[in-house]
């Protein structure tokens, strides 16, 4: 099964017209909370600013996004925007050749550039120039770009850079102490915020926030730390999740009943054989009969060997219980043409299939005896007859990718399988991590200088690893992250913003190369230093 029969099995259980999670999704709409303030803001300083506007947050943040944004908000009639995205482009010399082509000028020094600006500004339109991933652009192309937003006598173009934060302190050591640049830095989503979204993103799907529970609302935003691109994915995982729990549970009364025809096919063909050894095993009891061969109508592939034991009839007539040895190993049936690819994990299993039940997997034998089919013998207290069976051979069929389920013929009732075990319980904080973590966060949590940031020397140096705009979200990710982490409140743009830092370095090297020991999810923010003189600076400041 291939990936999209994966997602197929996905959709078709939620009842989905479209992954509700996935980065592009028909009939999208634009969530307002914590971003049309900032789409605002780029509008109108766009029009009275005339510096360089930067957009920075963690990856999946939501800049892409707010960059489309604001070109689909533009008049067209009086803006020509020009955008690109600095991987294809990260030298100077890339950027200005990617800027002239979408200026339609044949120079691409800066000179011509402004000239081209000026000559689109007298026939009423101005220039937007929108950069994505900016921060992989090199210090020679800032350089360049914050000359053009700078502009000359005859014209400027408005110059937008939607980057990571580690942008942010490079263009501050470029600009050299004056004001060249604005920046605006996004602001995670609030629980409640991170529920809206949700239901937007489910709506648009044609289902609602009900499928999952506040603890899963809950869940979802504490691991995201209310960033969009990570809500989604941790969103998309705990339905899967939750999909695979339910189809298990419901396969464990009704496994037989959703094999594949093909399968079930092959087991009535091996039960006939044995039906018909045991009959002819009654017909005569002294002589041994010829041994009996049966034809599998689904190619020449041949069917696995039946050995029938020496039973003894049972008084009420009913045959013996009949149980496959090694059941446990997968008997597929020979595939018809080419093998299709191995499904993957684990929406596999989303397909109802489970762990066994790959379709379109090719697995080799085990050993080169085949399996076997035997009998058992039959319940204590029953009579009996001591005359040998005859051996009946069955066709071979080679190694199922499902275990064949055990055939029963006589009356005596299987051994009911154990349940499975319940999964393991999310390991939580243990009660005495969260108290110490609590304790910097609270001494932190007034911004001033005189908290446990002024306590340390203004030349070390810690990792700014997450900015939000609600003190709940950062002492949340402190707690979750553990006692390292602490977090001071500062004013941006009139607003509070919380910054979580972690650690204490002498030195940016030495900073620099604790990024790498952080969780996955937090180096996924794009950590960068910080002196803590700086830090005891714009604490004060608000």
């Amino acid at each position: 099964m291939t990936s999209l029969h994966a997602d197929e099995a996905f959709l078709g259980h939620y009842q989905f017209s479209h992954d509700p999670f996935a980065a592009r999704v028909p009939g999208f709409k634009f969530f307002p909370a914590q971003r049309k303030p900032v789409l605002g803001q780029l509008h109108h300083l766009a029009r009275y600013s005339q510096l360089l506007l930067v957009v920075s947050g963690p990856q999946g943040s939501g800049k892409t996004l707010l960059r489309q944004a604001l070109v689909a908000s533009t008049n067209k009639q009086a803006v020509h925007s020009v955008v690109f995205s600095a991987r294809g482009a990260a030298d100077a010399g890339g950027v200005m050749r990617q800027i002239a082509q979408g200026l339609n000028v044949q120079q691409s020094d800066a000179r011509s550039l402004l000239s081209q600006v000026a000559q689109l500004s007298l026939t009423g339109q101005e220039v937007y120039l929108l950069i994505d991933d900016a921060e992989s652009l090199d210090n020679d192309a800032l350089d360049a770009l914050l000359a053009l937003a700078a502009g000359n006598a005859e014209g400027r173009p408005h110059v937008f850079l939607f980057g990571e934060s580690a942008l942010l302190p490079r263009l501050e050591l470029l600009a050299d102490g004056e004001e060249r640049f604005h920046a605006i830095e996004l602001s995670a989503y609030s629980e409640d915020e991170t529920r809206d979204y949700l239901a937007q993103r489910l709506e648009g799907a044609g289902q609602g926030i009900e499928l999952l529970t506040d603890e899963q609302v809950a869940d979802i935003h504490l691991q995201s730390a209310g960033w969009p691109g990570a809500i989604n994915q941790v969103a998309r995982e705990t339905l899967i999740d939750s999909m695979l729990a339910n189809r298990g549970g419901a396969a464990k009364g009704g496994m037989a009943l959703k094999l594949p025809k093909k399968h079930l096919l092959a087991l009535l063909v091996v039960a006939i054989a044995v039906g018909a050894a045991w009959m002819m095993q009654g017909r005569s009891k002294s002589e041994p009969e010829a041994p009996a061969t049966a034809q599998l109508p689904l190619g020449t592939a041949p069917a696995p060997t039946v050995d029938a034991a020496a039973p003894t009839a049972p008084a009420d007539g009913k045959g013996p219980a009949v149980e496959f040895a090694g059941s446990t190993q997968p008997l597929p049936l020979p595939l018809v043409g080419q093998a299709q690819p191995v499904i993957r994990e684990p929406l596999a299993q989303a397909s109802g299939l489970g762990d066994s039940d790959d379709d379109g997997a090719i697995e080799p034998p085990a050993s080169a005896v085949p399996p076997t089919v035997t009998t058992v013998a039959p319940p204590q207290g029953a009579t009996a007859s001591t005359a040998p069976a005859a051996p009946v051979i069955a066709p071979v069929i080679k190694p199922a990718p499902t275990p064949a389920p055990t055939v029963a013929a006589a009356a005596k009732p299987q051994t009911p399988a154990p349940a499975a075990a319940k999964p393991a319980a999310p390991a939580t904080a243990k009660p005495t991590t969260v108290a110490k973590a609590e304790k910097p966060a609270a001494a932190a949590a007034s911004g001033s200088a005189s908290g446990w940031y002024a306590s340390q020397p203004g030349g070390n140096f810690a990792l700014q690893v997450l900015g939000t705009g609600t003190e709940s979200a950062a002492q949340a990710f402190v707690r979750a992250q553990g006692a390292e982490y602490h977090y001071f409140k500062k004013t941006l743009n009139g607003k509070p913003l919380y910054v979580v830092t972690y650690g204490n370095f002498s030195s940016r090297a030495a900073a620099q190369a604790a990024i790498k020991t952080l969780p996955a999810k937090v180096q996924a923010g794009k950590p960068w230093p910080k002196t803590f003189s700086s830090i005891q600076q714009e604490a004060q400041a608000r």
